[in-house]
């Protein structure tokens, strides 16, 4: 199912496009001012697309709008996926060597999905030796690109590993809330 979903330039651009953006809906011009490709080209995708069950379409108005289907199976997969790959994640894992000695580096689910969070909850937790203004550069370059601010938090792994063993209720809440990791392994992440 996943080798007939991404197999053309022009669906992984509209893919990136919907999963970096996932509150979103676009109407047809919409997609093609922001993918810079052909009409033809994106409307036969589009059709595609809701062909497979991966997205839905509504007129309003004049204009046919679509959405991703949340509902699909591999949804949140490809969330993962595309978040991984680009945005703030796929600037990360590109950058690793830049940043310093990096162990862990996980985005919150509701931050993922563009969901509202509180005050105290976290959108990027990263464990390690941080060389902070190049982490800084790209969080804020994604701030812009987002429209709104970025709550993150790093540590070391010595100062991550002694608030787990003592559970200290930041930890927790990081830990116990849906994530996805960047670089490194959720198994040693928690235990």
């Amino acid at each position: 199912m996943l080798d007939d979903l991404i197999v053309s330039r022009v669906r992984i651009k509209i893919l990136k496009l919907y999963f970096l953006n996932p509150d979103k809906i676009f109407h047809l011009r919409e997609i093609q001012r922001q993918t810079n490709e052909a009409m033809n080209a994106i409307r036969r995708e589009m059709n595609y697309l809701k062909d497979c069950g991966f997205m839905t379409s509504e007129y309003r108005g004049n204009r046919k709008y679509f959405t991703a289907r949340k509902d699909s199976p591999l949804y949140f997969d490809l969330l993962a996926l595309f978040n991984k790959m680009y945005g703030l994640g796929g600037e990360i894992i590109k950058n690793k060597l830049r940043l310093g000695k990096v162990k862990f580096v996980m985005l919150s689910g509701k931050f993922v999905r563009g969901k509202e969070k509180s005050s105290n909850e976290v959108d990027l937790l990263v464990v390690g030796r941080v060389i902070l203004p190049e982490l800084a550069q790209i969080i804020k370059s994604e701030e812009k690109r987002k429209g709104r601010e970025i709550n993150y938090t790093i540590m070391t792994e010595e100062e991550f590993s002694f608030r787990k063993k003592r559970r200290d209720p930041f930890i927790l809440s990081v830990l116990y809330h849906s994530r996805i990791m960047i670089i490194g392994d959720e198994e040693e992440l928690l235990k």
